[in-house]
C-alpha cells in the first residue's frame, strides 16, 4: 500500500501547455534540488492534453517530461490519471502511475486509511462509455493517424476549446453533489481529490473530505503535515 509521506507535494489540475509555463518553472526547482519535497503526488490534469500513444503531445510536452522523469530518479512520484492525462505508463516507466479504473487509491497517511483520486471515477455513464474507449490503444492510433494526416486538426480543436473552458468557476451545490458522490460509500479517514478545482474540505459522516485547488488557477500546491495524529495540507504558492 502507498504510505503518504509528510513533507510531499501535492499538485492538481496545473493543466500545463505553453500558455502556463509555471508548472514547468517549478519541476526545475524541484530537479536543481531548491524544493526538497519528500514525495511528489500528482492528481491527474498536470498536463492540458498528455496522451500515451499520442505523438503529438508527448513531444509538446518534451521538456517538461524529460524534468518530471528526472525528479523520478530521486523522489517518489505517484501519478494519478486525469482525463487529459491518460495512457502514462509508457511515457514515465519510473513513477507510479495509476488509471483511472484504480482510484480511487486506497493510501495509509500517519496511519489512517486515505483515499486519493483525480475525481472522474464516478461519471456519468455516456462519460464513461467515452472514457474507456478514449483510452483504447486502437482507438488511440486511429486518432493519432488522423491527427497526422489532417495536420494536427484534432489537437488544435482541442487546444482552442481548452483555450477558452474557464478552469475556476466555483460549482453550485458542490457539498450536496460531493455527498451523493461519497457519503457512506467509502469507509475512510481521508478522501482527496482533484477535477472539480474547488479549494474545499467537508466534515462528511464516513470521512473529511478534500477537494483540492487547481495549480492552473493560481500556482497553488500542497504541502503535507501531520500534526495531532491528523493529515494537514498546507497551502503554498509559487514564490513562498
Amino acid at each position: 500500500m502507498i504510505e503518504i509521506k509528510e513533507g510531499a507535494f501535492v499538485i492538481s489540475d496545473a493543466h500545463h501547455s505553453h500558455k502556463r509555463p509555471q508548472l514547468l518553472n517549478f519541476f526545475k526547482d524541484i530537479q536543481s534540488k531548491k524544493y526538497q519535497p519528500t514525495q511528489l503526488i500528482l492528481m491527474g490534469d498536470i498536463f492540458d492534453v498528455l496522451i500515451g500513444g499520442i505523438a503529438k503531445t508527448i513531444e509538446q510536452n518534451k521538456e517538461i517530461v524529460e524534468v518530471l522523469k528526472n525528479i523520478s530518479k530521486d523522489i517518489d512520484v505517484i501519478y494519478l490519471e486525469g482525463n487529459h492525462d491518460f495512457n502514462l505508463k509508457s511515457i514515465f516507466k519510473n513513477i507510479k502511475v495509476y488509471r483511472l479504473s484504480q482510484q480511487p487509491l486506497e493510501c495509509l497517511a500517519n496511519g489512517k486509511t486515505t483515499y486519493l483520486a483525480h475525481g472522474d471515477f464516478s461519471a456519468p455513464v455516456g462519460y464513461r462509455i467515452y472514457t474507456f474507449f478514449i483510452r483504447n490503444r486502437f482507438i488511440l492510433l486511429i486518432l493519432n493517424t488522423i491527427n497526422k494526416l489532417f495536420n494536427n486538426l484534432i489537437l488544435n480543436k482541442l487546444d482552442n476549446y481548452l483555450d477558452k473552458k474557464d478552469d475556476c468557476k466555483k460549482i453550485e451545490n458542490f457539498e450536496q453533489i460531493i455527498k451523493k458522490r461519497i457519503e457512506n460509500k467509502f469507509d475512510c479517514e481521508y478522501f482527496i481529490e482533484g477535477h472539480f478545482h474547488q479549494d474545499s474540505l467537508l466534515k462528511l459522516k464516513n470521512c473529511n473530505y478534500i477537494n483540492l485547488g487547481a495549480f492552473a488557477c493560481n500556482q497553488r500546491y500542497f504541502v503535507v503535515k501531520f500534526a495531532n495524529k491528523e493529515l494537514l495540507l498546507g497551502n503554498k504558492y509559487l514564490g513562498d
